[in-house]
């Protein structure tokens, strides 16, 4: 922590306990003193909010707020992770609305170049603000409980016909001015909405009589704490990574493949606030994946702390991930990358390989984009599938060893590529003849160094769209392991036998 600076003489800074009121820089509207820093702890009646203004500011400008600053936090400690914002200059800090009942002001000055400094207003049970999170909550006044007559409340965030009395309504803008996105009342829940800017305007306004219990509503930021991803391939990383994620979080990333995928996550990097000391579980950050593109699907795994989990593979073609931040303790957050594993049934006998892909599963690629070993290769259709039947002297087979085991080994291409940008994924395709044992893996995608760690996907026996671990499921021939069990009972009975015989 930081020691205060206040020079003698200079009062600043404090506890702001009630539930309004101002305060303002040292000497203020006259210039500020050097050397100075003053820190103010606003808070009010837990459940509350607070709305913190700002009506002057002028302090020593710049380019990073290196000098004289003015930080605000959504709550007590200088937590990285509940920074609002560092702010000099001329440009005020807009409106904040804090998360809980606290918020903490700290005004630095260095020793050089004084200016007038600022005031600041502040008030509990704010309705209304600006919003500037990358995400966060909005309830009516007094939510759950009835909210009071002739309330109007606008929340701008920035990153239903018929409703006449009580209402909210949504508008694509900074303003009522903009495009209206839907007015809503009574017991209709408003369907998602995203704004087309980076701005949206949230108004509740009630009548003069008849109050109800009011509402509540998560907001995210586009494009760094919500993103859709449709592409096979692709990566992403928690807000401000490297660097340390903001607090009060909740972040959506939503992965949405073609019908047969299914998505395979790879852990690059993680670091999030540890486990409970009290119950072992990631109670406080964490990053949790969910089945089915939904939380209401199953839960595929929640991690937090410095965790390296392995990799992890959906059982559809939508899988969503869900980071949950609380109000301290800010880590580095986590990077992954992620690839549609294409559905696919590869058996074997003594001789030859047998490979199907459902075409709908590949349904923007001809035939000759899929091949096992060279393009002269390429795979026929035949009934609704990709189907390559080959022998194990062709197409680029080879017999290996390893660990002791003779096994044919040849790689099966699929090509995305469009234009200038080439993009092969490949499969390793393996079979132990004896066992009649098939195997793939997946050893190249969109970024080979990355998918290094890549698990075996293996489908032995079934189809339908589903690629089985080869710890599950394992097609084999058991007529080897049978004989060589007949041979070495039988050595057994001769030398009983001959025993007998010396013994006679």
């Amino acid at each position: 922590s930081h020691p205060a600076l206040v020079p003698p003489g200079i009062k600043c800074g404090g506890v702001l306990s009630a539930s309004s009121g101002n305060f303002s820089s040292p000497n203020f509207p006259g210039l500020y003193p050097y050397e100075t820093e003053c820190t103010w702890l606003i808070v009010v009646a837990e459940g509350s909010s607070i709305l913190l203004s700002f009506s002057h500011f002028e302090l020593e400008y710049h380019a990073s707020c290196a000098y004289d600053y003015l930080q605000v936090y959504n709550g007590a400690t200088r937590d990285r992770g509940n920074l609002l914002g560092t702010f000099c200059g001329r440009s005020p800090p807009p409106p904040f609305s804090s998360a809980w009942h606290v918020m903490a002001v700290i005004f630095h000055s260095d020793r050089h170049v004084a200016k007038r400094g600022f005031a600041a207003v502040y008030r509990k049970d704010a309705c209304g603000g600006q919003l500037t999170g990358l995400s966060g909550e909005i309830t009516s006044p007094r939510y759950p409980e009835s909210y009071p007559n002739d309330a109007e409340c606008r929340w701008s965030v920035e990153g239903g016909q018929g409703c006449s009395f009580d209402y909210v309504a949504l508008f694509d803008g900074p303003t009522i001015t903009a495009p209206s996105l839907g007015r809503y009342c009574g017991s209709t829940r408003p369907p998602p909405t995203v704004s087309s800017t980076q701005h949206l305007l949230i108004l509740f306004r009630s009548d003069f009589n008849i109050g109800g219990r009011g509402f509540k509503a998560h907001f995210y930021s586009a494009g760094e704490c919500q993103e859709v991803f449709t592409t096979i391939k692709g990566n992403f990383s928690s807000p401000h990574y490297p660097n340390f994620y903001p607090n009060n979080l909740k972040c959506q990333w939503s992965i949405q493949l073609p019908p047969g995928y299914r998505v395979k996550l790879f852990f690059l990097d993680m670091e999030l606030e540890g486990r409970s000391s009290l119950t072992g579980g990631c109670d406080y950050d964490h990053l949790a994946a969910f089945d089915a593109g939904s939380e209401k699907g199953s839960l595929l795994g929640r991690w937090c702390g410095g965790e390296s989990p392995a990799p992890i593979t959906s059982h559809h073609n939508h899988l969503l991930l869900v980071l949950h931040t609380d109000r301290n303790t800010a880590k580095r957050g986590f990077s992954i990358t992620y690839v549609g594993v294409v559905p696919m049934n590869v058996t074997c006998t003594r001789t030859d390989f047998h490979i199907q892909i459902p075409v709908q599963s590949l349904a923007q690629l001809e035939r000759n984009r899929i091949y096992l070993g060279t393009p002269s290769c390429a795979a026929q259709v035949v009934g609704g599938n990709f189907k390559i039947h080959t022998r194990f002297d062709t197409c680029g087979t080879e017999s290996q060893k390893r660990n002791n085991t003779s096994i044919i080994v040849s790689t099966l291409y699929i090509d995305f590529s469009a234009g200038d940008q080439e993009d092969i994924h490949q499969y390793e395709v393996q079979c132990e003849p004896k066992r009649k044992e098939a195997s793939v893996t997946l050893i190249a995608g969109p970024d080979s160094a990355r998918l290094s760690q890549a698990e075996n996907l293996v489908d032995a026996q079934q189809y339908e769209g589903e690629v089985t671990d080869t710890r599950e499921i394992k097609s084999q021939d058991t007529s080897d392991i049978v004989f060589i069990s007949i041979c070495i009972l039988a050595g057994l009975l001769m030398v009983v036998a001959v025993v007998g015989l010396v013994l006679l």
